[in-house]
């Protein structure tokens, strides 16, 4: 068993361990193992990580993360930043996969799309931790939403990324944090990040909806990927 595997099969043993909320009608819709976590899509090779706040019902229907209205959003931008072109359809979509890594702070889907508890995040966190500083190379994380960046918070001095986002300048600046993990066979290691945030590409975001693909192209341009 690789360590990939044995990350995700340590994500499923926690998540069998106690209770927690699960969006179960939709799992059962999809014919999906609703304690099977959907850690990650895309490439682990990748220099820029996607990291948003949880799962869908697409994302569960389809088994990867950011593919639903808001990820399609991502998508398109991202594939027009690389390609320089429109993207056709959802095959074009897909190919991105090839150039960046999708992730969410826990990897199962919540009922009625409420953001999960603090409870639960630190619950999956150490799992997280791992994919981000034992699996990913890159270091280059664009946060969608305030839940997905103050996910990040452990990893800076008191109070930093409050203070940061509390800025009228968050959705063009960044900052740096240092994640450590350490595994349950008493592996440790750090890495730092580079943390981009920009607001999340829901529908739902009245106040940034319509300007988030003009966000995107600019934290973008500012990526080699």
């Amino acid at each position: 068993m690789s360590e990939l595997q044995t990350l995700i099969r340590s994500i499923r043993q926690e998540a069998e361990r106690e209770p927690f909320p699960l969006d179960s009608p939709i799992y059962q819709q999809a014919g999906k193992d609703a304690l099977e976590p959907i850690l990650f899509g895309g490439n682990l090779g990748s220099q820029l990580c996607f990291f948003g706040r949880d799962l869908g019902a697409d994302e569960v229907r389809q088994g990867q993360p950011l593919i639903g209205a808001a990820g399609r959003l991502v998508r398109k931008g991202f594939f027009e930043a690389w390609q320089g072109r429109t993207p056709k359809g959802q095959d074009d979509l897909q190919t991105v996969c090839q150039r960046i890594l999708l992730t969410n702070t826990v990897p199962y889907k919540p009922p009625e799309n409420k953001a999960y508890s603090v409870k639960v995040k630190e619950r999956f966190r150490p799992f997280v931790e791992q994919l981000l500083v034992f699996h990913w190379q890159g270091k280059q994380i664009i946060t969608l939403g305030t839940e997905a960046f103050k996910w990040f918070a452990p990893y800076g001095a008191k109070g930093q990324l409050d203070e940061f986002f509390r800025g009228g300048d968050r959705y063009e600046s960044s900052l740096d944090v240092l994640i450590k993990a350490n595994t349950g066979a008493g592996k440790s290691s750090q890495k730092i990040v580079r943390l981009m945030p920009l607001p999340h590409p829901s529908p739902l975001n009245k106040r940034y909806y319509g300007q988030f693909p003009q966000m995107l192209q600019r934290r973008l341009a500012e990526i080699a990927f």
